[in-house]
């Protein structure tokens, strides 16, 4: 794909969305293809984190396995959709397995390559912070919501 294609696509990822293409060419241009055929597996849950992945072509079912030894499907996820965004600030563990619906196609974003991005346009890293900020507020809020189910 060109190089235009990634900044085109990165664009449509809800972190990075507005902010102009001069800027995310600097993580198009550092980021890595990869492509996956139905049933493969990007990532596994549990496994160390060290990059988020922003689905390019196809889809992804999530899943995270359960107690008894089930499979719980969580979502399943396409073009635009980012997978793994703490990763490319911080040591986590993967949540949930992502295993290929389709053939499929991913950008690899690593931790070192967005660190450069925020560290040349300071600007950006604001919008990130807020937007990661938001997420995160969501998720605690959705947690507090079942929390009181089990009260």
């Amino acid at each position: 794909m060109a190089l235009n294609d990634d900044i085109a696509l990165l664009s449509l990822v809800p972190l990075f969305a507005g902010i102009d293409d001069d800027k995310l060419r600097l993580i198009a241009f550092g980021a890595e293809r990869r492509r996956l055929n139905r049933g493969q597996q990007l990532f596994r849950e549990g496994a160390p984190a060290d990059c988020a992945y922003a689905v390019a072509n196809g889809s992804f079912t999530l899943t995270r396995g359960q107690v008894d030894g089930s499979t719980e499907v969580i979502d399943t996820v396409g073009r635009g959709t980012l997978l793994s965004e703490l990763a490319m600030i911080s040591f986590v563990e993967r949540k949930f397995t992502a295993t290929a619906e389709e053939d499929s196609e991913v950008i690899r974003i690593n931790r070192p390559l967005f660190r450069r991005m925020l560290e040349e346009y300071p600007e950006v890293a604001v919008v990130v912070e807020t937007r990661i900020k938001t997420n995160l507020q969501m998720m605690i809020s959705n947690m507090q919501k079942l929390a009181r189910k089990f009260r």
